[in-house]
């Protein structure tokens, strides 16, 4: 991305904080709230529908960033480049966010995070082709299949009360492949620090809303007899989009995408906790063991990018 100069006394609020506050804690918040935030969304589907629910945590998240980023100004600064990058993360937030909760109407959130991890060791192992992410890769093939619960697991026991729904599963691995995107989209708007990052992040939330309109309007229209509805609809944005966001920009800011990777294994079991503790989704032992296997896959890999 283009750098815009600026005084030595007048660094941006973000980096400093980014700068003194250590990237693993950005990370824990955001760990924390890319699933809490969905779990609160889960539970708002009969209310306002599923398509409805996400155009309400896209649009209010880009109704909070607009007045802080001021993403009109970022569209104006930026190079040819720049704009296709911030329409394409923009496109993959609105499609990945739809996908996400079309998944987490069907099949549980622990079943819906871990497959995300399916196409993040593929695509390390597409990159760099070792021993180490063959393993990686086996181990969380196994592990979801295990949450899947695939027929010819089946002689271990029906334990596994989570067993596949396939237009969920078409939805998860759809939402998978788009994670896989707004990663690697997420890593190039986050260079040249964290306030850059932020204030792009904001931009490309604007044009995800430009994205949503003819996904979610019409559902989440019925939500506006309800100032009830409407409130949960912003916390939903607020806790699903702004909180995670931001914290994933200020710490892909500060950390190496192999070390950011490395870190991305306690999210299925953030998910497996955010699912027992809000909506009441208990594992059996051989979820439990799945979503061991994919952390220890995810914990395992080896991305392209290793930087110290």
């Amino acid at each position: 991305m283009a750098d815009h100069p600026v005084s030595a006394h007048a660094v941006p609020l973000l980096t400093r904080t980014a700068e003194r506050v250590p990237p693993r804690l950005w990370f824990g918040v955001s760990a924390v709230f890319h699933y809490l935030g969905p779990s609160f969304a889960v539970l708002l589907f009969p209310a306002i529908g599923v398509l409805g629910v996400a155009w309400f945590r896209i649009a209010s998240a880009a109704l909070i960033f607009a007045p802080l980023t001021r993403p009109w100004r970022t569209f104006a600064r930026a190079s040819t480049r720049e704009r296709l990058l911030l329409v394409a993360l923009g496109a993959c937030l609105a499609m990945m966010n739809s996908a996400f909760y079309l998944a987490l109407d069907r099949l549980p959130i622990a079943l819906v995070a871990a497959v995300e991890f399916v196409g993040t060791i593929g695509l390390a192992l597409w990159g760099l082709r070792t021993w180490r992410n063959g393993l990686a890769f086996a181990l969380t093939i196994l592990g979801v299949a295990l949450l899947i619960d695939v027929p010819w697991l089946l002689g271990f026991g029906d334990d596994a009360a989570w067993s596949a729904d396939p237009i969920g599963l078409l939805w998860a691995f759809l939402n998978g492949g788009l994670f896989v995107l707004y990663v690697v989209l997420g890593h190039k708007i986050a260079e040249g620090g964290a306030s850059g990052g932020v204030e792009r992040l904001g931009a490309a939330m604007t044009a995800a809303f430009l994205f949503v309109i003819p996904l979610g309007f019409a559902e989440a229209l019925s939500a506006f007899g309800s100032a009830l509805l409407v409130l949960a609809g912003i916390g939903v944005g607020l806790c699903s989009s702004v909180i995670p966001y931001v914290c994933d920009q200020l710490a892909m800011s500060c950390l190496p995408r192999s070390s950011f990777a490395l870190l991305l294994a306690i999210l299925p079991a953030t998910a497996t906790i955010v699912g027992v503790i809000v909506l009441r989704q208990i594992p059996g032992y051989l979820d439990l063991a799945g979503v061991a296997l994919v952390m220890l896959g995810v914990a395992i890999h080896r991305p392209r990018t290793a930087r110290a």
